[in-house]
């Protein structure tokens, strides 16, 4: 018998999985494809503070706590660096967005540091161009490998007892009496007193029938990697007005992101050659050029690197930006983790936290009052322009 059942194995899943097997839970992991088959695995993977909206700062803080020993508390590989952040601006009309990014948030309490020197830029990342005019420097952020992440999360929970069980798709939730009783799948029913949802863009497959759809859209981005090249940048790379972000990895390979696109709804699915289930968007010839363009203006060796791979990501996005972390209030056992809106990689240790002391309990002690799917209806669904990328 399987006490909850967490629909996603993405870092939120995973993370839920493995926290709430430490805590005695018989747990089923459940996804349609291989974990960190999307979202998690599309991900620049960036784990930082700045830039953050406010009321993500608290969790984002606690988070990057954690990532410090997150590879020896899971027994595997995360490959986490702490080696800072900059978020730059390019021309003088992003320099305020700059400046007021490091005044609200220094007065928030987060290290935060305005650059305005060339010299001292080129001191933090001497590959970034002498044409950036200024940026934020957080030397508390940094970066991890999603996928290798992932798994160990996935991997520390199967040792707890999690199972787990890919390549399966849930269908519905099914409730009686007003509580949840498990979950439908192409493959038959799994009985559970708790249902976590953390799938993502497909979470709504789940929710609308029951009345609690997260407001939605599923933008893309696309992604671009590079053959190994020599270390030159060691901060995650962002910009003030979100257009394309990126950094190298331990491995050399440069990963960088475009902004948000719109989605030409394709998605090819299947197994790859590896074995693993994972879907494939693909971007357009235009925007690979336009990343191309963009990220090499800020890092010039950038342009001189060989393309390896290139694939586009969807993403969760609310219409604030924010995700919906809760405990139904509607439906006994149902727990709802998604619309992270492409920035919940970095919280993925707390979230998994967050979601085990729900299930345990109905509360937490972090702040996520403002993350009710309630706030909706009480302030329309609007969508504003994502700023928080990368």
């Amino acid at each position: 018998m399987t006490d909850v059942i967490v629909v996603g194995a993405g870092i939120s899943g995973a993370a839920s999985a493995y926290e709430l097997s430490r805590r005695g839970f018989k747990v089923t992991l459940l996804d349609r494809y291989s974990p960190a088959a999307m979202a998690s695995g599309w991900t620049l993977a960036g784990v930082r503070q700045s830039g953050r909206h406010p009321a993500e700062l608290p969790l984002a803080t606690a988070a990057v706590e954690r990532w410090i020993g997150l590879a020896g508390e899971l027994d595997g590989e995360t490959s986490y660096r702490r080696n800072g952040n900059l978020r730059l601006a390019r021309t003088v009309d992003e320099v305020p967005v700059i400046q007021k990014l490091v005044a609200e948030q220094s007065a928030a309490g987060l290290e935060l540091t305005l650059l305005t020197d060339t010299a001292d830029i080129a001191s933090v990342a001497p590959a970034v161009s002498d044409r950036v005019m200024a940026a934020s420097w957080c030397p508390t952020d940094g970066s991890a490998d999603p996928k290798a992440t992932v798994l160990s999360y996935v991997q520390a929970a199967q040792r707890l007892g999690t199972v787990t069980r890919f390549g399966e798709r849930a269908l519905r939730i099914e409730t009686a009496s007003g509580r949840v009783t498990g979950v439908a799948t192409d493959k038959g029913f799994i009985p559970a007193d708790h249902v976590v949802v953390s799938a993502g863009i497909f979470g709504n497959d789940l929710l609308d029938p029951l009345g609690l759809a997260v407001p939605l859209q599923v933008p893309m981005v696309t992604v671009l990697r590079s053959a190994a090249q020599a270390p030159t940048l060691g901060p995650v790379i962002g910009v003030a007005n979100a257009d394309c972000a990126g950094r190298q990895e331990v491995n050399g390979r440069f990963r960088v992101t475009s902004g948000l696109e719109t989605w030409h709804g394709d998605m090819e699915s299947g197994p790859r050659d590896n074995g693993e289930i994972r879907p494939a968007v693909r971007p357009s010839m235009n925007s690979v050029a336009e990343v191309v363009r963009l990220f090499g203006t800020v890092v010039p060796a950038f342009k001189d690197a060989r393309i390896d791979e290139v694939w586009a990501g969807l993403i969760d996005l609310t219409p604030d930006g924010l995700p919906v972390i809760e405990a139904s209030a509607d439906f006994e056992g149902l727990t709802i983790a998604m619309g992270f809106s492409g920035h919940g990689f970095c919280l993925g240790p707390v979230t998994g936290t967050i979601v085990a002391d729900l299930v345990e309990t109905k509360r937490t002690a972090m702040p996520i009052t403002p993350f009710t799917l309630s706030r909706f209806r009480r302030q329309g669904a609007a969508f504003e322009p994502l700023a928080l990328h990368g």
